[in-house]
């Protein structure tokens, strides 16, 4: 078997290598941290993932102790000959209410039983459900025994999703009406479909003009410009700095302006950002509900608000656009669940995108309506979330269309714990986690890192320009430019200590940007990689006045 070659890094190499995804690049930078872990007393460090080193435990408890009880329905009644061989029913609903109550009190102090009796008590006597409806959706889900019914999501899973992306996302003030949900398998399936299906409906054409909201995480840059899409992207640009010279890593007012125009049909946002990791000011926001009252009512807005829970008061353009906006959320990060895949796509009762189907030309409805006709007699009173979700199984398999059960009734624990959290004790303690290791990365850099509540910090940005800048001027950043290319950056931390961090300029950020995820190591690890990207800064420093001196000397 041939062995691998050695990477040999070049300047012309690492030319090549920042036209990748930086998601790509990390595999090769992976590879040269190894290599020099391998050879040195060092320990790697990859904090180039977002993936989290926690798990929320509550939640999962509350699931496996359900799932005991879901066995327990679906044995009931079985034979004996059955049952010895692994074989039982299904769970039955008449008196079901009253065995779950049973098996609480049976198991009263069990890890998890205090979120199912609370969960149960806040269905029943707060939001007055059907106690046997839904302690039977719950059995079924645990135990997976039956298609996704209603397929878009199941019907009380939506309450308690509903009711913690109001709290969540909408700090508790919620707009009127009701948001209906698409249970997706992860924000990044959500996103997938709402791309596809903003196109099938015509909503969004071929060459059509939107407006991406940057730094963004990567895959936003690089859907748009497949050949299948093709929009007419234009960038707005979070480079709003302080007096004095430092990132806030917000938006200018004043580029907000773009959105003015009617033939921009769609803003996409990651808020809070990814990567630099802060929510939009408030002051932005009014801006854009202004722009969108008064100068192009049909903008249609989708957001990313996967990390809205680590901004404590954080309030999404859902709240005060819903009618614009397409909201994905995602479950994954603050649960410590990337492995489940669960987040919803979340869009109000009353909305642009209905509106406008409904306004499509005749010869387009027509064509909708032969897409969408095995689905319903009248497909033009067939609502976008619920096309989105006959997309995802491209249409003709609309009937096995949702996502499982299992992932559902996980998803509704994570949102019922969270929700019955009145002290925000979680939440508190999350961003405790995440706070305390992005001072120690900042702290161990020597830079300085300003205070803003507007920070999520799930991520940190560091440019590099503005510290070279700051510690040894403006010449040494111009030697900079001319004797290295941008990746070097992240290639020398790889390569001389071990780290792997990602460049900035792969998500449109500062090229000379470098992206550490906050989330995947422990707080001492971050003391060292703060220490590790001075060592490079204060290196690139020793190389400039060596050739300052032999300049001199010449």
């Amino acid at each position: 078997m041939e062995e691998n070659k050695k990477i040999v890094v070049t300047r012309e190499y690492e030319k090549k290598m920042s036209e990748i995804s930086p998601f790509e690049l990390k595999n090769i930078l992976i590879e040269l941290a190894d290599e020099s872990a391998r050879k040195s007393t060092h320990i790697m460090l990859n904090a180039g993932r977002g993936n989290p080193n926690w798990i929320a435990t509550t939640p999962r408890e509350a699931f496996f102790l359900l799932g005991q009880f879901g066995m327990e329905e679906c044995r009931r009644g079985t034979k004996l000959e059955d049952g010895m061989v692994g074989l039982a029913g299904i769970p039955q609903k008449p008196g079901i209410a009253y065995r779950f109550r049973e098996f609480l009190d049976k198991h009263e102090g069990t890890p998890g039983s205090r979120l199912l009796r609370d969960t149960y008590n806040y269905m029943v006597h707060e939001k007055g459900v059907d106690e046997n409806d839904l302690v039977h959706e719950w059995a079924e889900g645990v135990i997976g025994d039956q298609y996704p019914v209603p397929d878009r999501i199941l019907k009380y899973t939506e309450v308690l999703v509903e009711d913690y992306l109001k709290q969540a996302l909408c700090n508790n003030l919620p707009p009127e009406g009701k948001f209906d949900l698409f249970a997706t398998e992860g924000g990044t399936a959500g996103m997938c479909y709402v791309f596809d299906s903003l196109q099938q409906n015509f909503l969004l054409n071929k060459g059509d003009k939107i407006v991406l909201f940057a730094p963004v995480f990567t895959p936003y840059i690089e859907i748009p410009e497949q050949i299948r899409y093709q929009f007419d992207v234009t960038e707005i640009h979070a480079l709003k700095m302080t007096g004095d010279g430092y990132h806030t890593w917000q938006y200018q007012e004043k580029d907000l302006d773009v959105l003015k125009d009617p033939s921009v049909k769609a803003a996409f946002i990651v808020n809070p950002s990814n990567p630099p990791s802060y929510a939009l000011t408030q002051g932005l926001t009014e801006r854009i509900v202004d722009i969108v009252t008064n100068d192009n009512p049909n903008l249609m807005i989708i957001t990313d608000d996967v990390y809205a829970t680590y901004v404590p008061g954080f309030r999404s353009l859902m709240a005060d656009l819903p009618a614009n906006t397409l909201c994905v959320y995602s479950f994954s990060k603050y649960f410590g669940a990337t492995g489940w895949r669960l987040a919803v796509v979340s869009l109000h009762e009353d909305n642009i995108y209905d509106r406008m189907i409904a306004g499509l030309p005749d010869d387009k409805k027509a064509l909708l309506t032969k897409r969408y006709g095995s689905i319903m007699l009248d497909p033009s009173k067939m609502k976008f979330i619920d096309r989105m979700v006959a997309d995802s199984r491209q249409v003709a398999l609309n009937h096995t269309a949702g996502l499982s059960l299992p992932q559902q009734t996980q998803m509704a624990l994570f949102a019922a714990f969270s929700l019955l959290d009145t002290e925000n004790l979680y939440q508190s303690r999350m961003v405790e986690i995440i706070h305390e290791r992005l001072h120690t990365l900042w702290e161990s850099t020597g830079f300085t890192l300003l205070d803003d509540p507007l920070r999520a910090g799930y991520y940190s940005e560091i440019d590099m320009e503005v510290w070279a800048k700051k510690f040894y001027g403006d010449d040494f950043v111009e030697y900079l430019k001319a004797n290295y290319e941008p990746v070097d950056v992240v290639f020398r931390l790889a390569q001389e200590t071990s780290l792997v961090l990602l460049n900035g300029g792969g998500f449109d950020a500062p090229e000379w940007s470098i992206r550490a995820s906050l989330a995947n190591l422990k707080a001492e690890d971050y003391a060292r990689i703060g220490e590790g990207i001075a060592s490079i800064l204060h290196s690139y420093a020793d190389k400039w006045k060596e050739s300052e001196r032999n300049k001199n000397n010449n």
